[in-house]
């Protein structure tokens, strides 16, 4: 004979499963400490004054 379940435990523990995953993958894809986001801005700062040091100065 089947087991007997509450449906609506079993949806609730469903929901909170996905939320959990949703949120797992949220702290990893946005989860950076300080140190690591100035790092990431002042390498996009360099590379840009890079860019523009190379940028000629005689357009018409």
């Amino acid at each position: 004979m089947a087991e007997i379940i509450n449906l609506r435990a079993a949806r609730k523990a469903k929901d909170q499963a996905k939320a959990r995953a949703q949120a797992d993958a949220n702290s990893v894809k946005y989860g950076r400490r300080k140190t690591d986001k100035a790092l990431d801005a002042a390498r996009l700062e360099k590379e840009k004054r890079d860019l523009d040091g190379h940028q000629r100065d005689d357009a018409p």
